[in-house]
């Protein structure tokens, strides 16, 4: 069985540690698990890593965030992945730093790589790995915060996720996006000085 990894990014070293770019940055690290470096192909960079009779293919796509759909439908047609083996990696305002949350599908919510998705794909019922980046920015500067680089204690609380990402994604492709949500649905531990809060759902992008 073939499976579509697609962590959202731009291109380019001044892009390359932006909040946007948190998509690539996992995918980097699920190459990095597997020791599988990548390939430059159509419309990106890949990575073809075989796990428990799985085929993952991770790619990091060469189009600007603003034309990500256009990598994922070739690459879907060309290995012949059924859309329930896609999963998008995407950057997510609306939820906490650091916090990761599995979804079965959603909307774009004004993200410009889910909203090409959704322009090539004609539907919005895909699986996505949302990455929270927190919301830390001034009215009107939404923009600026996205595509602006992380502050060192930011990416340290980040980075410190990558490895239950990894794990998530390999559940995906095991276990299925039913079962996976409800064991990696999460929040990230909590100092032992913190109130415990209930999890709760959080809007879908």
């Amino acid at each position: 069985m073939k499976y579509l990894i697609v962590g959202l990014g731009n291109i380019g070293p001044e892009y390359a540690n932006t909040r946007h770019n948190v998509g690539f940055k996992i995918a980097d690290a699920i190459a990095e698990d597997a020791q599988t470096p990548f390939a430059t192909g159509r419309y990106g960079d890949m990575a073809k890593i075989k796990y428990r009779s799985r085929t993952l293919l991770v790619i990091k796509p060469s189009t600007y965030m603003n034309l990500s759909g256009n990598a994922i439908k070739y690459w879907l047609n060309k290995e012949s992945i059924p859309l329930e083996h896609l999963l998008v990696i995407v950057d997510d305002l609306a939820l906490p730093l650091g916090e990761l949350r599995l979804r079965a599908k959603g909307g774009d919510g004004g993200h410009n790589g889910l909203i090409s998705i959704f322009e090539q794909l004609g539907t919005p019922n895909y699986a996505r790995l949302r990455v929270g980046i927190g919301d830390e920015f001034s009215k009107g500067h939404q923009v600026n915060y996205v595509l602006g680089e992380w502050l060192p204690e930011e990416y340290k609380i980040v980075e410190d996720r990558f490895a239950f990402a990894v794990k998530i994604v390999k559940s995906f492709c095991t276990i299925g996006i039913s079962r996976t949500m409800n064991t990696f649905n999460t929040r990230p531990p909590k100092k032992s000085s913190e109130k415990k809060a209930p999890d709760e759902e959080f809007p879908s992008l």
